[in-house]
């Protein structure tokens, strides 16, 4: 996964504390290692986590979804889809666990089967950036060009600079776009959004070397 998109995933799932019932450990994230910002580390605190008996079912779904987005890190999306399964299974209107397991299934080349879900995602949530993002990939890659810029364009309206930042960077990588990483939308990005949807092999995130000194 590309890595300013991840992390950008990463940040949008909440931590929540858990009412505790007869019998269940209501056990908060927060300061665990299956938060952490070290994948290797969050796998690993997450498994952990998931080994304890009577957890409540929303810390549960909770640490398979964590988990899940750190194996999607890593490039292990079968895992990571296994792992969004059984979250799924526990909460299944979650919006932001369904746009990341349509964007595991994209990274696998499942186009069709990724649909539904960031369908369902943006149902549930039509304020997420991250989310017609997703979409807009989908649609790029069924060939739907038209489409896919119009999500795009909604991805920037909903997250502002920093996903136009995103853009700018990931569209210069491509040769398309050429003026500032200014997190300022111009007609030049416009024109290089427009030439990259029409080409399957060309998406306007950048790669993980891409970006970091633009935006940090």
């Amino acid at each position: 996964m590309r890595h300013c998109m991840a992390v950008l995933a990463a940040a949008v799932i909440m931590m929540s504390a858990m009412a505790t019932g007869r019998g269940v450990v209501a056990t908060p994230l927060e300061g665990h290692e299956c938060y952490s910002k070290d994948v290797m580390r969050r796998i690993e605190g997450c498994a952990a986590l998931l080994k304890l008996p009577h957890l409540a079912p929303s810390v549960r779904a909770q640490a398979y979804a964590l988990r899940a987005l750190g194996l999607s890190l890593i490039g292990r999306y079968d895992e990571a889809v296994a792992d969004y399964d059984q979250s799924l299974a526990i909460n299944p209107n979650h919006a932001v666990t369904l746009n990341n397991r349509a964007w595991a299934l994209f990274k696998m080349g499942r186009i069709d089967a990724a649909v539904p879900d960031v369908e369902k995602s943006i149902r549930r949530d039509n304020s997420s950036p991250h989310a017609f993002d997703t979409r807009a990939h989908l649609r790029q890659a069924r060939g739907e060009p038209d489409r896919a810029y119009r999500d795009y364009r909604k991805a920037m309206d909903l997250g502002g600079t920093h996903m136009v930042r995103l853009y700018q960077c990931g569209l210069q990588a491509h040769g398309l776009y050429h003026g500032p990483v200014s997190g300022i939308f111009s007609v030049s990005l416009d024109t290089a959004l427009r030439a990259c949807v029409k080409q399957s092999d060309c998406d306007p995130l950048p790669p993980d070397e891409e970006c970091k000194a633009a935006l940090s």
